[in-house]
C-alpha cells in the first residue's frame, strides 16, 4: 500500500477533506492507495472542534460517510517520517506551505507537490473544497490509469 500525504496549514479543513475523499474513491476504485493528511503548523486549541464543519458538510454531499474515529480525530503535525515515508506528498497551496515547508523541513520544500487552494481567507468553503473535489477526482483517475505504479509528477492543481 503506497501512501499519499495532503499537506495544509492546520490539517483542519482542507487537507481532511482532501484525505477522506481521496480514501473513499481509492477504496471504491480498488487502488492500492490510502491517504493521510497532517499540518505544517497545527496549533492546538485553536479550531472549534477535531474537523472543519464545511468539510463534513462536504464530504457528505460527495456520498462520503467518514468514520467515527476519522471525525473525532483532532488535527496533527507532520513529522519529517511522515514525509520521508509516503510515496507523495501534495500541499494544498504554494504560497502558504512552500514557506513553512522550507522553514519547518529544510528540503522537502521542492520535492512536494502544491495545489493552489485559497483558504477561507480569500475562498468560501463551497469554492476551495469544490476545487478539492475535482483534483481528488482527477488524481484518482490518473492513478486507476496508472494502475499506482508511477510515483512521478502528478495533477498538479491550478
Amino acid at each position: 500500500m503506497q501512501t499519499i500525504l495532503f499537506l495544509c496549514t492546520g490539517n483542519y479543513y482542507r487537507s481532511r477533506y482532501a484525505e477522506l475523499l481521496f480514501n473513499e474513491l481509492a477504496g471504491r476504485a480498488g487502488l492500492s492507495w490510502r491517504a493521510a493528511s497532517r499540518g505544517l503548523l497545527v496549533k492546538p486549541g485553536v479550531n472549534p472542534g477535531p474537523i472543519a464543519q464545511p468539510t463534513l458538510a462536504a464530504l457528505r454531499l460527495a456520498g462520503v460517510t467518514p468514520s467515527q474515529a476519522a471525525i473525532e480525530r483532532y488535527p496533527a503535525q507532520v513529522s519529517a517520517g511522515e514525509l520521508a515515508g509516503a510515496a507523495r506528498v501534495i500541499a494544498v497551496k504554494e504560497a502558504e506551505h512552500r514557506p513553512l515547508l522550507a522553514t519547518g523541513y529544510p528540503g522537502w520544500e521542492d520535492r512536494v507537490v502544491y495545489w493552489h487552494i485559497h483558504d477561507l481567507d480569500q475562498a468560501t468553503a463551497v469554492e476551495a473544497l469544490g476545487e478539492i473535489d475535482a483534483l481528488v477526482r482527477a488524481l484518482v483517475e490518473e492513478l486507476t490509469t496508472d494502475s499506482g505504479t508511477d510515483s512521478g509528477p502528478m495533477t498538479s492543481g491550478r
